[in-house]
């Protein structure tokens, strides 16, 4: 299965430049995020699929309905994730040391394989996992093409112009390794 390239990842969110004023939903409190939310999940679902050439057009209703409910589903694992961090970080603060490689390198997929199959079990399929550890060499390249591809863009915020394209493919390389090796 043919790789996202890093060219066609960076002309993304342009290929229909329109689509990155639906980041200023960002202003509308709540019913916004949930909007942006769920264009978000719909986004990285065609990622997943392969589909590369252009934004989705926004659905605000659908968008908003999938959001709020992704958000609802995320809550359990929110609610087992954070207080156990915190106790760890409680019984020693180095262990906020051995936390960030999982936060860093595994939560990505975990989110991905979540907002592909929409259930709240996905959060907690940590056998997914082993694709990760067995094609290491690919995810270690996958996560610094996207952390230059979101540099780029974060470099881009100063015209503007990067806040969308980034906020919008900040997903866009784990999407393609959980398309070629998980899914």
């Amino acid at each position: 299965m043919k790789k996202l390239e890093f060219k066609t990842a960076f002309k993304y969110p342009f290929n229909r430049a329109k689509g990155l004023w639906n980041i200023l939903l960002i202003f509308l409190p709540v019913v916004g995020w949930f909007v942006l939310g769920g264009y978000s999940v719909r986004i990285v679902k065609e990622f997943i699929k392969g589909e590369f050439e252009q934004l989705p057009t926004l659905k605000f209703g659908d968008d908003l309905g999938l959001g709020f409910f992704m958000f609802l589903k995320a809550i359990p694992f929110m609610l087992v994730y954070i207080p156990a961090v915190i106790i760890l970080v409680e019984i020693n603060p180095w262990l906020r040391l051995a936390i960030i490689p999982f936060e860093v390198l595994l939560i990505p997929i975990l989110a991905i394989n979540f907002m592909n199959k929409e259930t709240v079990g996905s959060f907690f399929e940590f056998s997914i996992l082993k694709s990760v550890f067995n094609n290491f060499g690919d995810y270690i390249v996958v996560f610094l093409k996207n952390s230059l591809l979101g540099l780029i863009f974060a470099i881009m915020s100063i015209v503007l112009i990067g806040i969308p394209a980034g906020a919008f493919t900040k997903s866009i390389f784990i999407a393609d390794f959980y398309r070629r090796r998980i899914k």
